[in-house]
């Protein structure tokens, strides 16, 4: 294998991408809108919900309740009538609606159990199911503290501190933005390689290769390096300029060490790539066997759920794709800031793991030119 024809069919395949603006497209979309996206519309947070208050008793408990709701979970709550607070939810103003009826705070001192009114528009089912929780802790809350304000509460002999390592705000937008470039290197580093050996096929143009004094070797280890240096340098972009810079979530650990990992889990992948495109005959058919294929990868990786929360038998399964240990690595470095002594068996797994997929994929890609010449 000559380096030089390397390179330059690693250049034609760049220039063949230029080419091409719906892959620029592409790839532009998925390391920005995509991220960000993903990063602030994560469905659990609640965010600037609206909500109206019908404070019917006008005492210090109704006060304490109406004050504990600010930003960033609510918007400042309004003061309404019932009918104004009726209109408001029909007219999809108001999220939520509460009401403190007249005597509450009589009654709560008197140790009786009154009830509130809470209304919540449905429709909005992310901010619906979570702001319904939210809600009910902050009125359990103001209430108990409001009850034993007076009263002496003995010391507990343990007390219990908690820290949020890593994520002290518990904000779910910093999970968010880096889980998604995580996943958009695995799709796109399949998607970019099938597609252009694909491409090369539907042209014609796979047959001057083989009348070129070039090897299947260097033909796909062009293919590899090329498409590798866009998704890289895509997600190093998107690491920069989307979430450090737009959406202003820190990063824990090295990014060199992450795209290092990174590289070696493109390797496995955009040789996945190619053997997916061996298989398809056209684009439509490559489109149906990328959602075969990345479903299950993204899915049963751990980089959405747990892989401890999976049987012991998908978890052993899974030890054999690339994924799960570039969800490994990805998550160490990038959320817990660990280095390359803590997760130097992920690096020799992916090595293991991209040899394997880059000789099979080469042997299919062998035999598709033998039967194209």
């Amino acid at each position: 294998m000559r380096v030089s024809n390397v390179f330059n069919l690693g250049i034609k395949e760049l220039r063949g991408l230029m080419r091409d603006p719906l892959m620029l497209v592409l790839v532009v979309y998925v390391f920005t809108i995509a991220v960000y996206s993903s990063a602030t519309a994560m469905p659990e947070t609640l965010h600037m919900a609206p909500i109206a208050i019908v404070d019917e008793d006008q005492s210090t408990l109704s006060q304490r309740i109406f004050d504990a709701f600010y930003p960033p979970n609510f918007t400042p709550p309004e003061r309404v009538t019932p009918a104004q607070m009726d209109a408001g939810m029909d007219e999809g103003r108001y999220t939520f609606g509460l009401t403190i009826p007249p005597g509450f705070e009589r009654d709560v001192l008197a140790g009786q159990s009154p009830a509130l009114q809470l209304n919540v528009d449905a429709t909005r089912m992310s901010q619906a199911f979570t702001g319904n929780g939210y809600i009910q802790a902050i009125l359990v809350g103001e209430v108990n503290a409001f009850v034993q304000r007076n009263r002496e509460v003995d010391g507990l002999p343990v007390e219990l501190a908690l820290r949020a390592r890593f994520n002290p705000e518990l904000n779910k937008s910093w999970f968010g933005g880096l889980t998604s470039i995580i996943s958009q290197v695995t799709m796109l580093s399949i998607i970019l390689t099938g597609a252009a050996l694909i491409r090369e096929r539907e042209h014609g143009t796979i047959e001057h290769l083989l009348a070129m004094p070039v090897t299947p070797v260097e033909i796909m280890s062009g293919k590899v390096w090329s498409m590798a240096l866009v998704v890289l340098t895509g997600a190093a972009a998107s690491l920069v300029f989307v979430v450090q810079g737009a959406l202003s979530i820190p990063v824990q650990g090295s990014v060199p060490l992450f795209l290092a990992g990174a590289a070696l889990h493109v390797y496995a992948t955009t040789s996945m790539g190619i053997f997916l495109a061996t298989v398809a005959r056209s684009m439509p058919q490559f489109g149906l066997l990328i959602m075969l294929a990345i479903t299950p990868l993204q899915i049963l990786s751990g980089a959405v759920t747990p892989r401890e929360s999976m049987p012991d038998f998908v978890q052993a399964i899974m030890l054999a794709t690339p994924n799960t240990h570039f969800v490994m690595i990805a998550q160490a470095v990038l959320f817990r800031g660990v280095g390359f002594a803590m997760i130097w068996p992920q690096f020799l797994a992916l090595a293991i793991i991209g040899s394997a997929l880059f000789a099979f994929s080469l042997t299919r890609f062998r035999k598709m030119l033998a039967a194209a010449g």
